[in-house]
């Protein structure tokens, strides 16, 4: 028999040959989303978050050989969530601007944006200077917010902020708000549910906008792999065929 010693010598030895065997797990990125935009990001009755943006990071990480888990997490908290270390990536229709530069990194854009007025078929309104007198929904710290608060006034009576955009345009629907100012891909998207009983007016002031995925300043390692994979989506035809998915016809 082998002494006790040599016999345990030999175990630890076989133990730590074993563990050097095993493949590191990687760690799982918090993906912070606000749910209440579709088509972009939304929630289905059993909780499930779905739309153009979630299947956009999940493509992306899959190239990126990132493991990620999408965590709804509402809009007015959701760039705290991020500096605070609780989230890691973001990806909900983020429009980049300097302002947002200056507290988080931003990969590539993915999406080309602009501001569109949703307005029941029997309006009159042609111009967004026309809103100056009509109540106004927007979802609170949007550009659509931004905006109609320089035309408007940031205290004005005439402006109804909410939570979502959605809500603004279920507002809307119900009379009781005579137009929303959003993104185009949203008032698109409500657009063709309901075609019949809402129109949309541009406006040659919007500016054009560009959505970004980001993540905390200075994580450079990440932002690497996020543009990576998202060129990578680019160039194999996945970004397309995703973006026929929910808007019919690619952007160039």
């Amino acid at each position: 028999m082998k002494p006790f010693a040599t016999t345990l010598i030999i175990c630890c030895l076989t133990l730590l040959a074993c563990t050097k065997k095993q493949e590191p797990t990687a760690s799982e990125l918090i993906v912070g989303t606000d749910a209440a935009y579709a088509p972009f990001e939304s929630e289905t009755a059993d909780k499930t978050v779905q739309g153009f943006d979630i299947d956009i990071i999940k493509a992306i990480a899959e190239k990126a050989g990132l493991k990620i888990k999408i965590v709804n997490t509402p809009w007015e908290g959701l760039f705290n969530q991020l500096e605070s270390g609780d989230r890691d990536i973001l990806i909900s229709a983020i429009t980049i601007n300097d302002e947002r530069r200056k507290v988080m990194d931003f990969s590539e854009p993915y999406f080309e944006a602009v501001q569109l007025i949703a307005l029941p078929v029997s309006s009159k309104v042609t111009k967004f200077d026309e809103l100056k007198l009509l109540k106004v929904g927007v979802q609170t710290g949007t550009t659509g917010d931004e905006i109609a608060s320089r035309l408007l006034g940031k205290s004005s009576q005439n402006i109804k902020r909410f939570e979502g955009t959605p809500l603004a345009l279920q507002e809307l629907t119900n009379g009781g708000v005579d137009a929303v100012v959003a993104d185009n891909g949203v008032i698109d998207n409500f657009l063709k549910n309901n075609p019949k009983t809402f129109k949309t007016v541009s406006d040659a002031s919007f500016a054009k906008e560009h959505y970004g995925i980001a993540v905390r300043k200075g994580n450079h390692n990440l932002l690497k792999k996020i543009n990576e994979g998202l060129q990578a989506i680019k160039s194999d035809g996945t970004y397309d065929r995703l973006y026929k998915n929910y808007f019919a016809e690619k952007k160039n």
